[in-house]
């Protein structure tokens, strides 16, 4: 097959520490081979993933360190590109950065930020990913007056290492984010459908399901 890559396995990591059994479980997990290491992005459950992912960059020497996935409506994308952009920096080029448009009611809930339907938390995820590539790409200062998102002669530097930007993934388990991340993604997170209560649909959990999101 033209363009076939071999396998990586990666680990998503959920605890919370305490310090030391969590950078022993980093390490270990680079020694075991695994090609990364990711971080959730949720209020309710795990380290938060900026920081998290820079210890782990520092805790070892060659082990990819990513976000499966990091929730767009918790971090503008200005915000986003300047954290990720530095932490590809400072882990030498080891960022995968995953973006998905947020699915946990109960986050959202707790936190006083708005659950909108899917189809607007998903168009405003793919217009945050337009702006975060290009504060990568483009000279700054960069304008961009979207429908969701306005940035004026925004100067954010660093620039990443990884060039034209870390790899991105785009996580969902829905049709309509499929797309999205098959249009703007290097890598595409296949996952169990969203309900629009924010629970996940059990149903969605079959190979049948699997084949039809990867078609």
């Amino acid at each position: 097959m033209a363009g076939a890559r071999p396998f990586r396995f990666g680990v998503q990591g959920r605890t919370t520490g305490p310090r030391e059994p969590w950078l022993a479980m980093v390490r270990r997990v680079e020694d075991l081979g695994f090609g990364s290491y990711l971080a959730l992005d949720h209020f309710v459950r795990g380290l938060d993933p900026v920081a998290s992912l820079m210890a782990a960059a520092m805790a070892t020497r060659t082990l990819r360190v990513g976000s499966f996935v990091f929730d767009n409506d918790f971090r503008p994308p200005a915000l986003l590109a300047k954290a990720a952009a530095s932490l590809d920096v400072l882990s030498g080029g080891r960022l995968e950065l995953g973006i998905g448009a947020g699915w946990l009611k109960e986050e959202y809930d707790q936190t006083g930020i708005s659950f909108d339907p899917a189809g607007m938390r998903i168009e405003r995820m793919t217009e945050a990913v337009h702006l975060i590539k290009r504060i990568y790409t483009e000279e700054h200062p960069v304008s961009f007056a979207g429908d969701h998102y306005t940035v004026t002669d925004l100067i954010c530097p660093p620039k990443p290492v990884q060039q034209p930007h870390p790899p991105i993934i785009i996580g969902g388990g829905s049709k309509k984010i499929l797309s999205v991340a098959a249009r703007e993604g290097d890598i595409v997170g296949i996952t169990t459908r969203a309900l629009p209560d924010g629970a996940k649909d059990t149903a969605d959990m079959t190979p049948a399901a699997t084949a039809r999101k990867i078609a």
